[in-house]
């Protein structure tokens, strides 16, 4: 029989959307599935204006204006579909689309699956005006959803939790279409790893405590900041630092290292998460989607610092709902909450299961099953 052939298309506005349609492509991908999935980033078939305003000012915003972000987050989420300001915007989108549309038709593809709602829209139009006639999915990326990644005509959506599924059938999407898998991860995660032989692997120390410190794959945020402060703090445990692409964090980090050795592994961008991971007790990290879907699978408590306004907020109120992490708003709050739960292991224990519980590492393979008819999700 001929391979299907799978369409990903997601948006570099952040790098959960990207790893999400990457973890599916990576099943999909696997020998034997009879699948060919392929996976295109929409701002690669855009203007150089439209990708700037749409990647850049993104990053800039909710790194520089935080509280901007989050206000657009909420007028956006409360805006009328049929308002002018909306159709104003799905012109423009529409307009600097048109290269991403002939690749699609080229590619030919049984099956589209969207990690971003931008796709999501304009296929949608296609599809109401019958230029698109195969089936497109929707995967959502966070723990809540907003307005904009709700579009009718849609084969079906994957929720990452029952009150998105909820709110899903709230907005009007018909429940039989509405799968609860999960967020999709990488194989990856999906492995039992020893958490001795990984920490032995990184000159660590199996029999101490190991924390986990990440800022993002753009390596976000004050680490080395973070890092002194609780290396200041005598406690019997060892910190690993991800600084992900931040090359500047990185030499901060490992000139921290050396005034505390043993005490401080700095890692920049690795394709060793989840062995880093097996090697953790705790993982102090931004409340993203993937992220924390990582760490779910992984069964591993959060410490969730410094959301952004909007989506991460709204990760961060179903975790901390859910009893798999703490919350911290500043470095004060954020040792204090470190130093309770090394002082209080029942409660990290506690995390730790309702974090395994909450898991869902084969969300990817999950979704991939409904797409293909092989499984109703």
């Amino acid at each position: 029989m001929p391979q299907k052939k799978i369409l990903l298309l997601s948006v570099s506005a952040g790098a959960g959307h990207m790893r999400a349609a990457e973890a599916i492509r990576a099943y999909a991908n696997m020998p034997n599935s009879g699948v060919t999935a392929t996976h295109l980033d929409v701002m690669d078939y855009v203007s150089k204006g439209f990708r700037k305003l749409y990647t850049d000012f993104y990053i800039t915003l909710v790194n520089k204006a935080p509280a901007l972000w989050g206000y657009l987050y909420q007028i956006t989420n409360a805006a009328q579909p049929d308002s002018s300001m909306q159709k104003l915007r799905r012109g423009v989108e529409r307009l600097n689309t048109k290269a991403l549309l002939k690749e699609i038709a080229a590619f030919k593809p049984d099956a589209i699956i969207c990690t971003h709602f931008l796709p999501a829209e304009i296929l949608a139009g296609m599809i109401r005006t019958a230029r698109l006639t195969c089936p497109v999915w929707v995967q959502v990326t966070d723990f809540d959803l907003h307005r904009m990644w709700v579009h009718e005509h849609m084969a079906g959506y994957f929720a990452a939790n029952d009150e998105v599924a909820f709110r899903l059938r709230a907005q009007g999407i018909p429940p039989q279409t509405i799968h609860v898998t999960g967020i999709p991860i990488m194989p990856a995660f999906a492995q039992t790893l020893d958490r001795s032989e990984c920490a032995r692997a990184f000159g660590l120390d199996p029999q101490r405590t190991i924390i986990l410190l990440m800022g993002g794959g753009a390596g976000l945020g004050s680490l080395d900041t973070i890092a002194e402060r609780l290396l200041a703090w005598e406690g019997n445990f060892q910190l690993i630092v991800l600084a992900g692409k931040n090359a500047h964090a990185l030499a901060a980090l490992q000139t921290l290292a050396a005034r505390y050795p043993g005490r401080l592994l700095a890692q920049g961008f690795t394709d060793q998460v989840e062995r880093l991971m097996a090697c953790a007790d705790l993982v102090i990290t931004k409340p993203g989607g993937l992220t924390t879907s990582e760490c779910l699978a992984m069964g591993l408590p959060m410490i969730v610092n410094a959301p952004i306004p909007g989506q991460e907020e709204r990760n961060a109120d179903f975790l901390l709902e859910q009893g798999v992490a703490l919350k911290a708003f500043d470095g004060v709050t954020l040792e204090y909450r470190v130093r309770y739960l090394l002082e209080h292991p029942a409660k990290l224990a506690e995390m730790r299961n309702k974090a395994h519980a909450l898991g869902r590492p084969d969300a990817a393979r999950n979704v991939l099953g409904v797409v293909l008819g092989r499984t109703h999700g």
